[in-house]
């Protein structure tokens, strides 16, 4: 009987994961998945309770003692190890503790291009307790005067190259009583310290952790600034509980001990930063880092270093796929790419040339309060759900208006959450484990991003401004943003759709999807900005024959512009408002423009179409 009972139990044991994979085929990757949720909980809880608080450069000083001799940063021909970046990175807080006369709490600007420099200043800062302000090293004049005013900074800390950026806003610095240091051995500039020299002169012993004694968790770690594709830049606040989360992305995709991350996104975004650079100090890692990313020398660049997690944002990978094929495609150590906004048909073509990669596209903004993680490797999703992420982190779509740009409401005036297979808009409500602390100096643009009366009375939630569908078996994917959809002849237009099918013609290299106003018509009509490949003309008919056996007819872009190359920020986003204001008036675009004539095709624009469309004799 005993015997029976046994094999009664063995039986159902082996039989039970077949089961599970029949009802669930993701079901052990699910599980992984819930063990490493499970797991960053734990270690995020424990950090909440330890005194004194646990920070990232602790966990950089843990390293320092574990593996002094490892190395930590690989950059052009130097490298250094966890030891020489904690010793330099002593000698920067020192001089900055004298010369800037820095305390706890203190804000401080870093203006840098990649380069180890950043990285010592970031870490000198974060062991005196300091808050780092990243400013985006593209910046000029107005906009970085404005990142100043966001965030308050006390001193400025800047890379030897941008000193005449910095010399352009010097009076205003000045008289905002700013403290500006240059990475040089002497600077003849009234109102700009040199700052090499000093580093040189100061010690290198370790700093006491009483510098940073009373930060804590919620404490602001950093200004990280959003691209302003829209306007100016915001200053997200990220604090060191966000900044723990995104460096714990790194766990849930698999990376090991023994990687070597290769880092070519700016270290001023979150992607390069968090992601990577705080990802590979709380796994230990080294990191490859480049000054800036370049298709032609990636591939080299892993085999030369032996890079083997590569990371990844917006439309780096169809860079990569557009570079010329090489016998040696496929000679690399890279097993795991990690990043977001890979389109599902370069996810394909990447793997198809690249070999068997394994891509963990995930999703979540600098200042969001809601993220996915397409842990199964799905082409074309950007994450998975999951019933522990939900419970920790309550979200849902909701049915939303292009046209009117708001919400639907029901009868009580609340909102309506979409259906599985409808898209709609991402919202994640705000509470105590899922905070949203906006924008620095920003109330305006901080309440924006906030919804209330979502589900009941009094309830607030973030508001993603994307626009997302789940499909029957949980997998998320990105549809566009709001703002980028545009209505047409009552039809909503999914600017991401258009251009995936724009890029499927041969002579089409980037294309940049928006809608325009037209005079006595409602909504915008669609356009396309296009960059041609190399030594390729635009090719008209082969243009209008796909747009019109794949695309309904309000979705057919009725203007292409051609361009020599596409307006992008510095982490890849397509600048859209300067193109739509600028519109298809052959007066104002100095651009080659074309127009879709009826039946015809697309026909170059002229002077008299713009007119007789302005003056209603053509009907769009």
């Amino acid at each position: 009987m005993f015997a029976y009972i046994l094999y009664t139990i063995l039986t159902g044991a082996a039989i039970l994961p077949l089961l599970l994979y029949a009802k669930n085929p993701y079901f052990l990757a699910d599980f992984r998945y819930a063990i490493s949720a499970l797991q960053i909980g734990m270690r995020l809880g424990r950090f909440k309770k330890q005194r004194p608080f646990y920070s990232i450069v602790d966990c950089f000083l843990d390293k320092v003692s574990r593996q002094p001799q490892k190395k930590f940063i690989v950059f052009e021909e130097s490298s250094y190890t966890y030891g020489q970046a904690d010793r330099e990175s002593n000698k920067v807080a020192r001089a900055l503790s004298v010369h800037a006369r820095l305390q706890e709490g203190d804000t401080v600007a870093l203006f840098f291009g990649n380069e180890p420099q950043f990285v010592w200043s970031w870490l000198a800062l974060a062991k005196l307790g300091c808050v780092a302000s990243l400013l985006n090293h593209n910046i000029r004049s107005k906009s970085l005067l404005h990142c100043f005013s966001c965030c308050e900074a006390k001193a400025l800390v800047a890379g030897a190259d941008l000193r005449g950026a910095i010399e352009e806003v010097l009076p205003t610095l000045k008289q905002q009583g700013v403290l500006v240091f240059i990475l040089g051995d002497d600077c003849n500039v009234e109102g700009i310290e040199s700052l090499s020299d000093k580093i040189q002169q100061a010690s290198d012993q370790p700093l006491s952790p009483q510098l940073r004694a009373n930060i804590n968790i919620k404490s602001p770690a950093l200004y990280i600034y959003t691209s302003g594709t829209t306007g100016l830049p915001k200053a997200a606040v990220i604090n060191h509980e966000r900044l723990w989360m995104a460096s714990f992305l790194q766990l849930i995709a698999g990376v090991r001990s023994d990687d070597i991350i290769y880092i070519n996104l700016p270290l001023y975004h979150s992607s390069g930063f968090l992601m990577g650079l705080c990802g590979a100090i709380e796994k230990g890692i080294t990191v490859v880092l480049r000054r800036k990313f370049s298709a032609s020398h990636f591939w080299n660049d892993c085999r030369k270093y032996n890079v083997t997690v590569i990371q990844y944002i917006g439309e780096i990978m169809r860079y990569l796929c557009n570079t010329p094929k090489r016998d040696n495609d496929r000679d690399h150590k890279v097993r795991l790419a990690l990043g977001n906004g890979m389109r599902a048909d370069t996810w394909a073509d990447f793997l198809q040339r690249f070999g068997d990669i394994r891509i963990c596209e995930c999703y979540g903004a600098t200042e969001g309060n809601v993220g996915f993680v397409n842990y199964i490797g799905k082409i074309g999703a950007i994450g998975k759900e999951h019933f522990l992420h939900k419970m920790g982190c309550p979200y849902a779509l909701i049915r939303y208006d292009t046209e009117k740009e708001e919400p639907v409401k029901d009868s009580r005036g609340f909102c309506i959450e979409v259906p599985r297979g409808e898209t709609g808009l991402l919202v994640a409500k705000i509470g105590k484990r899922t905070p949203f602390s906006g924008y620095a100096k920003n109330r305006q643009q901080t309440e924006k991003k906030q919804l209330r009366d979502v589900f009941a009375k009094g309830d607030l939630y973030f508001n993603s401004g994307d626009l997302l569908k789940i499909d029957n078996e949980g997998f998320v994917f990105f549809q566009d943003r709001i703002g980028d959809t545009f209505r047409w002849k009552g039809e909503n237009v999914a600017t991401t759709e258009v251009a995936d099918h724009l890029l499927m013609v041969d002579c089409i290299e980037e294309a940049n999807v928006y809608g325009v106003k037209v005079p006595g018509h409602e909504g915008r009509i669609g356009m396309a900005a296009l960059k041609l490949k190399e030594n390729l003309d635009f090719d008209s008919k082969a243009t209008y024959q796909h747009v019109k056996n794949h695309l309904p007819s309000y979705a057919r872009p009725r203007f292409i512009r051609i361009q020599d190359s596409l307006i992008v920020t510095g982490t890849f986003k397509q600048m859209k408002v300067k193109l739509a204001e600028e519109g298809f008036d052959p007066a104002v675009v100095r651009d080659p423009l074309f127009y879709l004539e009826d039946n015809k095709g697309y026909v170059p624009m002229t002077q008299e179409i713009f007119s007789s469309i302005a003056e209603g004799k053509i009907r769009l």
